[in-house]
């Protein structure tokens, strides 16, 4: 995988600990990418799954955006008791309990009937993967300080893009070529072979990951050390930092964040769980072309957020680079509703960089409240604002169902979704007074 070579790339700095760091990097991030790779196939298979499913099972565009949506429900419940359970128990435990029980559910996607069924496995789905993206995130700032974090955010989040990258052409590799085969059809075999791996990988984690730095036997008694001090360095430089959870919940910057990270997911929704039917909807009929599609699309997606990533370390301005990127999102969601049905290839390319846009802000945008919060207040707030903010995911393919489903047109909510996005960059921008002059 490129990322993982970048990744070795990236955290390697010219001095002491940068070896150190690097070898930290190579023996976590893969399994961690991997798994997010996996999540992210799982959970938006979906999108592919629809070209067939809804013939088949007569399911409108309505009932498919509740389902595709209802899975940020289960976010909703469980990931604030899923990410301070990491803390108690530890992200080895967590991690793979997690892939396991997604992974479960995924398969049984296969067995859907009804939409009652529909909607219960996808909220099952949310409710196990719930915890996972903010319990890494969480995690890995036990192993890096500030100053490497968005390198090491913006590659694990490529697996983001990356998932979109093998995903698409996977899933109408899947559907073209096993369509009926044994008496299923290629939307049941999409959920049954794309959710066996991610119980095995989960198995594996049990065996693979290491809780805390003191437990890692991996590196030696000096590289540990060396990292213990280099990490105490970092939070004597952060100074005071807020780190009560009860007290977090209070902080009004724990809510602006929330309220800015719902409108960012509302677009990333959008274009993971609407893509291939933008794509169609912009002329393109075979299954496979379109998966290629937004393989490319994912790609690009790809490459930005570990270059938002890069540069933010570099210069140490991830806001001015989350803004920048959800502008790009908004202008070219906006694009697409205008051109959707008049040119398949301003569409397509309009996507590309919708895709690139709201996907480049993730990596970045964490690193702000990071910077804010610290040990419980850390835990909970990451979940919280991941969790309520994953609400967006909820809104924008629910929304957009009920839009196609009256109007048989999704332009006009994407110009709503463009809106929203250019929103979220205003709202970011604003947030410069939360941090001390020249900081972010």
């Amino acid at each position: 995988m490129s990322s993982v070579a970048e990744c070795a790339a990236v955290t390697g700095a010219a001095d002491d600990v940068g070896p150190i760091y690097r070898k930290i990097a190579l023996r976590l991030i893969p399994v961690l990418m991997l798994l997010w790779v996996l999540a992210w196939i799982d959970r938006v298979n979906v999108s592919f799954a629809k070209l067939q499913m809804m013939d088949d099972l007569g399911f409108s565009d309505a009932v498919y955006g509740l389902g595709a949506g209802i899975f940020y429900i289960g976010y909703l419940f469980f990931e604030v008791p899923s990410n301070l359970l990491l803390q108690k128990i530890g992200a080895r435990g967590t991690i793979a309990r997690i892939a396991i029980g997604w992974g479960i559910t995924c398969t049984l996607m296969a067995l859907v009937s009804t939409p009652t069924a529909f909607y219960a496995l996808r909220f099952a789905l949310g409710a196990f993967e719930a915890g996972f993206f903010p319990g890494v995130i969480l995690y890995l700032t036990l192993w890096f300080p500030s100053d490497r974090r968005a390198k090491v955010f913006g590659i694990f989040m490529s697996s983001v893009a990356l998932s979109g990258v093998f995903g698409g052409p996977l899933a109408g590799l899947i559907m073209s070529t096993l369509h009926t085969h044994l008496t299923l059809s290629g939307w049941q075999w999409l959920f049954i072979i794309e959710g066996g791996p991610t119980i095995l990988i989960g198995v594996f984690c049990l065996f693979y990951l290491t809780n805390r730095l003191d437990e890692a036997h991996w590196l030696s008694p000096e590289e540990r050390a060396a990292i213990a001090a280099d990490l105490k360095r970092d939070r004597e430089l952060l100074g005071s930092r807020e780190s009560d959870f009860g007290s977090v919940l209070r902080d009004r910057r724990l809510w602006v964040f929330t309220s800015i990270y719902f409108c960012v997911i509302i677009a990333n929704a959008t274009v993971a769980f609407w893509g291939p039917t933008i794509i169609r909807g912009a002329g393109v009929a075979d299954i496979s072309a379109i998966g290629w599609i937004v393989s490319g699309a994912s790609l690009l997606g790809s490459a930005c957020m570990i270059l938002n990533g890069f540069v933010a370390d570099r210069t140490g301005r991830p806001l001015a680079l989350c803004v920048l990127s959800l502008v790009v999102a908004s202008v070219a969601l906006s694009v697409v509703a205008i051109f959707l049905h008049s040119s398949a290839e301003i569409t397509i390319a309009a996507f590309a960089f919708a895709l690139a846009g709201a996907y480049g802000a993730i990596p970045v945008f964490w690193q702000m409240p990071n910077r804010l919060f610290a040990g419980a207040a850390a835990a909970g707030g990451i979940a919280v604002i991941n969790s309520f903010g994953n609400l967006g995911g909820f809104l924008a393919p629910y929304g957009l169902g009920i839009t196609a489903s009256r109007t048989g047109d999704v332009s006009g909510g994407l110009m709503a979704v463009s809106l929203v996005t250019l929103i979220a960059a205003i709202g970011i921008a604003l947030t410069r007074r939360f941090f001390a002059p020249g900081t972010v």
